[in-house]
């Protein structure tokens, strides 16, 4: 990827399958990467403006820990929750993902970094959705927030 493409996320979604697939390469270490993804950081990224803002985030980063986060979503206030399920940092997270309240099922969230000449490329999986425009419109926010993140790693002293 040149460094024009790098930072530029890219997601798509498998609505028969009920998945999202998106990536983005950040200028930042795995180390750095993970951090954002694993932190209260989440509120600076996890965003789409005018539609959804990630106010408050906490965790318990481990396997078989829990984490939560809401904000607010078309105007309306939302809170997330889930277990961690695989923690091997830098490389690997997943977790799973539930509005806090609905009667859905939990999705899955998973995430691997690979080293990529001075950055690193993150890699996402969101599965187990059930409702085709919700696995649309998750996508969309999820290539948003990432464009977001690596706005927020590029702009960080190297």
């Amino acid at each position: 990827m040149s460094d024009s493409e790098k930072g530029r996320a890219r997601a798509v979604a498998d609505l028969g399958e009920g998945l999202v697939l998106a990536t983005v390469e950040v200028n930042a270490p795995a180390e750095r990467a993970f951090r954002t993804l694993t932190s209260a950081e989440v509120t600076h990224w996890w965003v789409r403006s005018g539609v959804f803002d990630t106010r408050k985030w906490n965790g318990d980063l481990r396997a078989g820990g829990r984490w939560s986060a809401s904000g607010v979503v078309m105007g309306k206030p939302y809170s997330l929750e889930g277990e961690f399920t695989v923690v091997e940092a830098p490389r690997k997270l997943a977790h799973t993902w539930k509005s806090v309240g609905s009667p859905e099922t939990s999705t899955t969230v998973s995430y691997r970094l690979d080293e990529v000449g001075n950055g690193t490329r993150i890699t996402l999986h969101h599965t187990g959705f059930s409702m085709p425009e919700v696995c649309m419109n998750t996508a969309i926010g999820w290539e948003t927030s990432f464009d977001r993140l690596a706005q927020l790693l590029g702009s960080e002293p190297k």
